[in-house]
Order: structure tokens, then C-alpha cells, then sequence
């Protein structure tokens, strides 16, 4: 049985709230890097039980995937509480993907709110639409 989650439209903003802390894979089945990235994935979701992977198949998701400005595949986007805190396209070694959950789980998400509001009343106090 697979560990991730197949994210679609229909359920990705349930995940997303009802969980503080998600990474999801922006791939595509024609894509060769997506492919060689998705058993990495897997492993890291198994040694990740607490953590929700989510897969978004950029193909029969095309509304997630411009929703999130996605360019290129494979993009690995993490959110804690409803906070895109990482993304980065290209296909991640195991040991970058271990180390950048690793930072992610000891972000303070406080600051990381902070940080967002300060953004926001630089550009002019105008919060993005979800």
C-alpha cells in the first residue's frame, strides 16, 4: 500500500487544513526525473509516518498545478499550517529531501507568520487571495 496521498481538487484544501504539515510532489507520468524521484518520495513518506505526503499529477490536475505557479516538474512544495514554507523544482537526492523535512519540522511557524505579515505591508498591505 502506498504511503502518499493522490491530491485532487476535490480534496486537496481538506488535506491541507486538516493537517499542519504537508509536502506534496507536483509530477507527471511522462515526466523521467518525477519517476526517479517517486521512490525517494515513498521511502521518505515511510520514515515520515506523522507527516502527510501528498502527489499532485500535474496532467489530471492542471488547476493545482497553476494555482501554485507550478513550471517545471518534479516540484516538491511543503506546507505547515497552510503555509507554502518550501518548493523547489528539480529532483530532490534522498539526503536533500531528509535534511529540508528535517528543517521544516523545526521551523518556528510563528515566525514564519511574521515574516509573511512583514512581506505583506512592505508590498503594500494587499494579502494574496487563496
Amino acid at each position: 500500500m502506498s504511503s502518499t496521498v493522490e491530491l485532487t481538487k476535490e480534496n486537496f484544501d481538506q488535506t491541507v487544513t486538516d493537517n499542519g504539515f504537508v509536502l506534496i510532489d507536483f509530477w507527471a507520468a511522462w515526466c523521467g526525473p518525477c519517476r526517479q524521484f517517486a521512490p525517494v518520495y515513498e521511502k521518505a513518506a515511510e520514515e515520515n509516518p506523522d507527516l502527510v505526503f501528498g502527489k499532485v499529477d500535474t496532467e489530471a490536475q492542471p488547476e493545482l498545478a497553476a494555482a501554485f505557479g507550478i513550471q517545471s516538474i518534479p516540484t516538491l512544495m511543503i506546507v505547515r499550517d497552510q503555509v507554502a514554507v518550501f518548493a523547489q523544482p528539480g529532483a530532490l537526492p534522498e539526503a536533500a529531501l531528509t535534511d529540508v523535512i528535517g528543517q521544516a519540522r523545526k521551523l518556528d511557524m510563528d515566525e514564519v507568520r511574521q515574516q509573511i505579515a512583514a512581506q505583506q505591508e512592505q508590498q503594500g498591505g494587499t494579502t494574496e487571495a487563496s
